[in-house]
């Protein structure tokens, strides 16, 4: 009898661990089902590369698709090696960036004594300009205190924090709203410090932020192979000027104030509709370059006097193209060439050297006065080099290039 039973309970043991472990491997495999407030359900921007493997070969590059991802050692751009790890408030108090078991983290340290650390969860930025990081308590984030800086190529002070450490700046569902596709917020509208739900988030500014959830399109393009249009997705292409311009404004448009709640806005809406929207002139001299790309477009001459010039114009948004002067400079001659009547006035000075590069005198790199950080032993904040949107004539830009050119024999 003591033998059966001893049999009995190591087979329900047995059982149990094996009913746990199945248990445990359905909940990781099976795909999490994210739907928008409509319940319509996105794919994932991997399924289009079933069928758009170029564009989502190339758009998995891009800094749209960059500007958030999972804090992979592969997304984060600073260095974690021993003396190029810290960032120090004073000699007393820094803060390592330091690998561990679990992850990376951010340690504080007082008098060379461990604080406080908390995990890189999340990583916010491609890393074009810089990247900051956030971290979950619970179902809240939050955003970590030290940045990477890409000018530098240093850790930061997170541009706006007090020169101490704080780890309790509150992330809102808008600030995940320019980049993330989705995340699905958990807590009520009335309350002000939000929570999400960690597994229904879907990362960067991939595919179905601009063309909406995929899963229905998907699904009837896999089961009708040969209908070579496309049916329940959005198209940009066929969006009006001002479609394209506020599906970019929802993110480059400075600091709208929301009317409805996060992630309502949907690709092709109208952004009054969701956002308070300053329809007055813009002024371009009181437009920072950081954040309102559109406010500074749309007060430049070029926009004004055209009637189809959008971003979508100079930009590929399935496409890297940083730092590419002279690809954007040929989108600026298909209007200011021969045979039109806006041709630049240094063109016989410059000859085929015009060609090359429009984009540095008529669009060039200012200081932001809202993206400035702490960098480690200095007094003042260093501002980042942002390009201007705003199309002008900048005399001073034009004397240094021109200068350089002559100085490399590029014009005489």
């Amino acid at each position: 009898m003591r033998q059966s039973r001893s049999i009995i309970t190591v087979a329900l043991i047995v059982l149990c661990i094996f009913l746990i472990s199945q248990c445990i491997n359905k909940s990781n495999t099976e795909p999490v089902i994210i739907t928008n407030k409509n319940g319509e359900q996105f794919a994932g921007s991997a399924t289009c590369a079933n069928c758009h493997k170029n564009i989502y070969d190339t758009h998995i590059h891009t800094a749209h698709y960059l500007t958030s991802q999972p804090a992979l050692e592969k997304y984060i751009k600073g260095s974690f090696e021993t003396g190029k790890n810290f960032y120090a408030y004073n000699g007393s108090v820094l803060i390592a960036m330091e690998k561990r078991d679990r992850g990376f983290y951010q340690v504080e340290y007082y008098r060379e004594n461990e604080q406080k650390a908390h995990r890189f969860d999340i990583v916010i930025g491609s890393g074009t300009m810089g990247q900051s990081y956030l971290y979950w308590q619970d179902n809240y984030l939050y955003q970590l205190p030290i940045t990477y800086f890409t000018a530098a190529k240093a850790w930061s002070n997170s541009p706006g924090f007090p020169d101490r450490i704080i780890f309790n700046r509150i992330i809102t569902s808008r600030c995940l709203e320019c980049h993330a596709t989705y995340v699905n917020k958990t807590s009520p509208p009335e309350e002000q410090h939000e929570t999400f739900d960690r597994d229904k988030i879907i990362y960067g500014v991939d595919c179905e932020k601009c063309h909406g959830p995929a899963e229905k399109h998907v699904e009837f393009q896999t089961q009708n192979p040969k209908i070579t249009i496309g049916k329940y997705i959005i198209n940009p292409a066929k969006f009006t000027r001002q479609q394209n311009m506020d599906l970019c404004a929802s993110c480059h448009g400075g600091r709208l104030q929301k009317i409805k709640p996060s992630f309502e806005f949907t690709s092709g809406d109208k952004l009054s509709d969701y956002f308070a929207v300053d329809t007055s002139a813009p002024d371009p001299k009181k437009i920072d370059v950081h954040g309102n790309q559109y406010g500074l477009l749309r007060a430049s001459k070029c926009y004004r006097t055209s009637n189809t010039l959008t971003c979508t114009t100079c930009h590929n948004t399935h496409e890297n193209e940083k730092g590419k002067i002279e690809l954007f400079s040929q989108r600026c001659m298909t209007c200011h060439s021969g045979g039109h009547n806006n041709v630049c006035k240094l063109t016989k000075t410059m000859g085929s050297a015009i060609n090359t590069n429009c984009i540095d005198c008529h669009m060039p790199l200012k200081y932001s006065n809202v993206i400035a950080v702490q960098l480690h032993g200095d007094l003042a904040p260093t501002a980042a080099l942002i390009r201007s949107h705003f199309i002008s004539i900048y005399p001073d830009e034009t004397k240094k290039i021109m200068s350089a050119m002559k100085n490399s024999n590029q014009i005489h």
